[in-house]
């Protein structure tokens, strides 16, 4: 059978905390077994007051009966106390004397019209007591106060007069079974009912107290709930339901005239328990006495608790609002709306509204005490948690929003774009308490779903194109909010289409940009698209070879799509003074392309070769086994000899060294060693008209790589141009673009850090040694697919302590007689690699001379379309 206790952990409540203030003492003479019915005869004791003249009434420090709840009475009628009404107690268990409290009184004609005469003050809990002491100040001249003037004392099912006797203090917390349904249902609600503990559960002691038959509101319809508080805040948990059964006899036995029974129609403790109140059925508009002159058309739901001082715990206002959703929704009331009751008295409330009697009044639907009658209640501290009670009673999970997406998402424009899976991260400012669950939904269908407690979850969003991501919360009520949708692409296959080579940018002559050098921390945008032969639509990345030239200090360049948050992977590294150039496959997301300089002051120049389109019109990319193809030095693939002064090579590629003769372009780590002078040197579609860009920069001396994706010309020829001195250059192939449909298609990714030697990322930490290897898993980790063929890789060389040069290639034993990186001690260079992949999906980084430190940035791989 279920217990209260689990009851109130599905309230929200959490026992042994701050929100269940000496929960974890020793447990009161009130506390009840788990699941017990609460016996014994509940006691009633009276004491008169003496009158001292003069407006003011004491009972003097006394040993009394034990009880556990009190209150003030007195007999003539319609009489008022303007003053002070304070009352103290001693503690059974410790003999100790508490602090003067204030007693509030209650409204003349609180419960209706009865017979006899008289009045009270609301009743206070203070716990198993044996001793008291009142005193009562009118604030007025002498003989100004009520006759009768008794203090009440209730000791529920004589359980403390028990315990005194036997001096057993042992009970276990309050539990209670959970509650059936009713067999004639009310009508329905837009919200659950909530778990109740019933009347019978509680043990309402109908043999001192019978309650009346009870009284329905007269126009059978509940449009507005008040909510109250009632005494301290001091209790147990485990008491709760010894404070309901005082509450019940004092207000039918305690008071002169008694009422019909209990005034509040729900009450609710402050570890989340709700308990039934007055009589006549949980889902009936029971008339209850709670809010004088708005009663007829209200509920009145009391947070057990003082809370002048504290506020009320999360579990009392989960709770409250919960019975008020249910009891609202059962007359189509909007718990954060507003509704208009009829004052049935004419009086000033707590707030300074004044109400005449049958005139009609807007009011918020969940409102205070305060707001229908001249009192604190419910308390200086719970009145402003009213808007939080309206909020969760609504049955909407507030400000439902997708913060973001991470895992295998980075943002692209005004959503993300992913090739893997991602983790949604949401948040609301609703409490887990009103949350059911969670449901992710991609293109609004359930992809995953979790507990309502949970804010973060990993789906995968689908094939490629663009989806819609949302998060659908459901409320306890049962009612659904969704948040707003998060726009993921995952890229599709993208083809390549060369173009001829042209200058897009140079911030030296203004070109494209701004005339001025790249300040530190300063960018640049680029309208690629529309520019060169880029089309403006379609595009997916484009090919550019960027140029840093006259660079004030070493630093870095960042280059990354528009619209989106700038990496932190490098595109191009360099020393005070030099010249490098980097080709970058960057993707397009709006049709621009940011450049970020980190430090100095540096010119930067960019050439397209090229761009990947969103379909298959293009080119397919195939890989082969890096090979050098061309080496001046020898004779290899052209004449034997340096490239002179505006000299040029011819160099056969297609149908050629495993490349088609159908092949559209070629990619190639072009070097250039030992030059003469500083100069420059431009690949180019052999047959056609030389471009004035170029694609490695060098000074005097300079061994220096960069990869080059170069169209194919006439006879399936590239040609080589050499500005100034002479200079041996050398081409290694890695792979080539056709037609051919069993080729791969290029998929955007990152730019992100796969491999740092420095810091351990991807491979051991520490520098490469000379001849030694370092291998990096690059397929099935980063969202890169397992199925792969190559990688584009950022790799760069950093703190060499000799010249020397790095190949890059599939994992495997053979290392080839090619490199990808050529560099000087010293410095730091970068160089585009686009390598082939092992079947096991590895990529081997081997250094011939001294140790280095090696970088690797992803920006991109090929796989083969299903």
């Amino acid at each position: 059978m279920t217990v209260l206790a689990f009851q109130a952990a599905a309230n929200g409540a959490v026992f042994g905390t701050e929100d269940d203030k000496g929960q974890g003492d020793k447990p009161s003479p009130y506390s009840v077994e788990a699941g017990e019915t609460p016996s014994g005869k509940t006691e009633l004791h009276k004491l008169a007051l003496t009158d001292k003249g003069k407006g003011e009434a004491v009972l003097s420090k006394r040993d009394t009966e034990p009880f556990g709840l009190l209150g003030v009475t007195w007999t003539e009628a319609n009489a008022k106390i303007k003053g002070t009404i304070e009352a103290r107690t001693r503690s059974v268990e410790t003999g100790e004397w508490s602090e003067w409290v204030d007693l509030e009184p209650y409204p003349v004609g609180m419960d209706g019209k009865r017979p006899g005469a008289g009045g009270a003050t609301e009743p206070i809990w203070v716990g198993a007591s044996d001793g008291a002491e009142v005193r009562v100040s009118d604030g007025a001249a002498a003989g100004t106060l009520p006759d009768g003037l008794q203090l009440v004392m209730v000791d529920p099912n004589g359980a403390g007069a028990a315990a005194k006797e036997n001096g057993e203090f042992d009970a276990e917390p309050a539990a209670f079974v959970a509650e059936e349904p009713p067999t004639t249902p009310g009508p329905p609600s837009t919200a659950p009912r909530p778990n109740i503990v019933t009347r019978e559960e509680w043990g309402a002691d109908t043999a001192v107290a019978t309650p009346e038959e009870p009284v329905y509101l007269p126009g059978g319809k509940i449009k507005a709930a008040f909510v109250h508080h009632t005494t301290s805040a001091d209790y147990q948990c485990s008491e709760s339901a010894a404070i309901v059964r005082s509450i019940l006899v004092y207000h039918v036995k305690g008071q002169n005239p008694p009422w019909r029974d209990i005034g509040y129609n729900f009450l609710v403790d402050k570890c989340g328990t709700i308990f039934e109140g007055r009589e006549g059925g949980i889902d009936q508009p029971v008339l209850g006495a709670h809010t004088y002159g708005f009663n007829s058309e209200s509920t009145g739901v009391a947070i057990i608790g003082n809370y002048m001082e504290q506020s009320a715990s999360n579990a009392a206002l989960a709770s409250a609002s919960k019975v008020i959703a249910y009891k609202l929704g059962q007359y189509g009331v909007d718990p954060a709306g507003k509704t208009t009751l009829v004052a049935g008295a004419t009086q000033t409330s707590g707030t300074g509204i004044s109400y005449t009697t049958g005139q009609s009044y807007t009011f918020n639907a969940v409102s205070g005490h305060r707001d229908g009658f001249n009192t604190a209640c419910p308390g200086t501290m719970l009145y402003p948690q009213l808007p939080t009670i309206r909020s969760y009673a609504t049955g909407t999970v507030a400000n439902l929003a997708i913060s973001n997406l991470t895992g295998g998402a980075t943002p692209a424009g005004t959503g993300y774009e992913t090739t893997g899976p991602v983790t949604v991260n949401w948040g609301t400012t609703t409490s887990n308490t009103f949350i059911h669950k969670f449901e992710v939904l991609v293109d609004d269908q359930v992809a995953t779903w979790s507990w309502g407690h949970m804010r973060t979850a990993s789906v995968n969003v689908g094939g490629y194109g663009d989806h819609t991501v949302k998060v659908r919360a459901t409320h306890t009520s049962g009612k659904v909010t969704t948040s707003p949708a998060v726009t993921v692409t995952v890229p599709g296959p993208k083809t390549f289409k060369p173009v001829a080579p042209a200058r897009l940018m140079d911030t030296r002559t203004g070109l494209g940009v701004t005339k001025a050098k790249v300040g530190p921390g300063g960018e640049v945008v680029l309208q690629v698209t529309g520019k060169a032969g880029i089309p403006t639509t379609g595009v997916g990345a484009v090919v550019l070879n960027v140029t840093a030239t006259a660079p004030t200090s070493g630093g870095y360049v960042t280059v990354y799509p528009n619209g989106t948050n700038r990496p932190t992977a490098s595109s191009l590294n360099f020393t005070a003074g030099k010249t490098i150039p980097n080709l970058v496959t960057v993707p397009v997301i709006d049709g621009k392309v940011r450049f970020y300089n980190a430090f100095g002051s540096v010119d930067l120049l960019a050439d397209v070769t090229g761009y990947y389109a969103k379909d298959t019109s293009g080119s397919t990319h195939t890989s082969v086994e890096p090979q050098r193809i061309m080496d001046t030095r020898n004779g290899t693939g052209v004449a034997q000899g340096k490239v002179g002064p505006a000299g040029t090579v011819e160099l056969q590629v297609a149908g050629a060294n495993g490349i088609p003769a159908d092949a559209t372009a070629v990619i190639m780590n072009v070097t250039a060693t030992a030059p003469t002078s500083g100069g420059w040197v431009a690949a180019y579609p052999s047959g056609g008209t030389r471009p004035g860009v170029s694609n490695l920069n060098f000074s005097a001396g300079q061994t220096i790589p960069n990869l080059a994706i170069v169209p194919i010309g006439e006879g399936g020829k590239v040609t080589f141009y050499n500005a100034f001195g002479s200079v041996d250059l050398l081409a290694d192939v890695t792979g080539f673009f056709s037609a051919d449909p069993a080729g791969a298609y290029h998929i955007n990714i990152g730019p992100k850090r796969l491999m740092d030697t420095r810091s351990g990322l991807g491979v051991r930490q520490g520098p490469v040694t000379a001849d030694s290897v370092v291998t990096l898993n690059v397929a099935g980790t980063g969202g890169v697919p397992a199925g792969a063929t190559a990688v584009v890789l950022n790799v760069t060389v950093a703190n060499p302590t000799s010249g020397g040069y790095v190949s890059v290639y599939p994992a495997g034993p053979t290392v080839p007689t090619v490199s990808n990186l050529n560099f000087t001690k010293g410095l730091t260079i970068p160089n585009l690699v686009v390598v082939p992949v092992s079947a096991d999906g590895k990529v081997n980084f081997y250094n011939k001379f001294g140790s280095v430190d090696l970088l690797a940035d992803i920006t991109g791989y090929f796989v083969k379309r299903a």
